[in-house]
């Protein structure tokens, strides 16, 4: 029996933690331990049956333990996390039961993927994104490392996103357009062309802010 860890206390990670009791096959060769954040009383707030039991920053992570990542933010996710990973630290990939995955997906190290979420077919997907409720991913997509796609986002065939790309809530993005690395989607936006790298956008259509 693996000794699991939640990485990141906030918001996210209280929601990944809902969704791993539904996790009923893994939680079978995992006994859960609790959350890791560098703010000790981040759930002291909320009426949490596991606690911190640790700093993310640190850590000192042995072969019996394995990690989901419950960080949203692109920012802090992989500042956090990119250190443990270097360290030897296993992070699991996590598809809620719900979750809808076709043919020809590739999902990769400590990705998370939320319930509602549909994946159509031969998509791939990044180490360490985070694809939140209700988005659909179309066919030949792909999303690189480090992403957070937020809730009811739909990216349609062809679209490619680099490297630690956000898209808030509600974003829709037209077939085979690129997101530049780094670039940010504020929610709602309608995106009808190519994003450069380094950017936020905002909008219908989708503009440079």
């Amino acid at each position: 029996m693996k000794n699991l860890y939640i990485v990141g206390a906030g918001g996210f990670g209280r929601e990944v933690y809902g969704w791993l009791r539904d996790e009923v096959a893994l939680l079978k060769d995992h006994h859960f331990i609790g959350f890791l954040d560098d703010d000790e009383s981040a759930l002291t707030a909320f009426d949490s049956e596991y606690g911190v039991v640790g700093s993310i920053t640190g850590f000192k992570a042995d072969e019996n333990d394995s990690f989901i990542c419950g960080i949203g933010s692109v920012k802090w996710k992989k500042q956090l996390c990119q250190p443990m990973l270097a360290s030897g630290a296993r992070f699991l990939t996590l598809v809620h039961p719900t979750a809808l995955i076709g043919r020809g997906v590739q999902l990769g190290e400590g990705v998370v993927i939320c319930p509602r979420v549909t994946l159509t077919c031969d998509i791939r997907i990044g180490t360490m994104t985070m694809i939140n409720c209700h988005s659909s991913v179309g066919h030949d997509v792909s999303v690189g490392d480090w992403s957070t796609i937020s809730a009811h986002c739909d990216l349609t065939g062809g679209t490619v996103l680099g490297d630690e790309v956000f898209l808030g809530s509600g974003v829709r993005i037209l077939p085979g357009k690129k997101i530049g690395a780094r670039s940010t989607l504020g929610a709602g936006s309608v995106v009808i062309r190519d994003v450069p790298e380094s950017v936020s956008v905002f909008g219908n259509p989708a503009r440079v802010i």
